[in-house]
């Protein structure tokens, strides 16, 4: 299976690469970074998802937009238009078998900065909107929304233990994902499920259910 990933030089989306990589999967990685990950599957291209000009792969099965920022002014552009124009590119494949977003659980809870927020929140609206419009060629379509990853995006929190500790006790299960686990779904909801589809899949930590009840 061809497989092409957004965002693949670091965090999530280079864990994705090697995710299918293992799988013996072809991977194309597009990133405004130069490439990260050595294999012989592996094809990196310099691009930025803003262009709107993406380089014409062979046989795209698997479509997973994973490139994104957390600089406010870049969020819309990046996050939501960004990542619609690469899907838009790649969709158009007679191979195509699944679509995946990363979104953000920012996208549920609204707790980070507005823009985005509204990224993220729009990305998962585009997402449905995309599934409903695949669906007939049988393809699924569907997001992933993490909460907490360990990624180098998050280092000045992962650096400073008073952070770190105070957003873990923000969730159920102290703690954070590491990218490997984003991956795994990824990988499951792409190259294996057949029948999810439309949904926006929460991975936090149970941080969005934590609450403390009085009575």
């Amino acid at each position: 299976m061809n497989a092409v990933v957004s965002g693949t030089s670091r965090g999530i989306g280079r864990a994705v690469a090697e995710r299918f990589l293992r799988a013996g999967d072809r991977v194309f990685g597009l990133d405004i970074s130069a490439g990260t990950v050595e294999h012989p599957n592996y094809s990196h291209f310099i691009c930025d998802v803003r262009s709107g000009v993406f380089p014409d792969l062979p046989e795209v099965g698997i479509v997973i937009s994973n490139a994104g920022t957390l600089e406010e002014k870049d969020a819309i552009e990046v996050n939501l238009l960004g990542a619609m124009r690469f899907a838009e590119h790649y969709v158009k494949s007679a191979s195509l078998r699944s679509v995946l977003f990363i979104a953000s659980a920012s996208a549920r809870s609204g707790a980070e900065f507005p823009r985005y927020v509204a990224s993220k929140a729009g990305l998962v609206g585009y997402m449905k909107n995309t599934a409903l419009a695949l669906a007939g060629r049988g393809v699924t379509c569907n997001s992933i929304s993490p909460g907490g990853v360990i990624t180098e995006a998050n280092r000045h929190i992962l650096d400073s233990e008073s952070l770190y500790e105070a957003v873990k006790a923000e969730t159920l299960l102290g703690k954070w994902a590491e990218p490997e686990e984003i991956a795994e779904l990824a990988y499951f909801l792409t190259a294996v499920n057949r029948s999810v589809t439309g949904e926006d899949i929460l991975i936090d930590n149970g941080e969005m259910l934590k609450s403390n009840f009085i009575w």
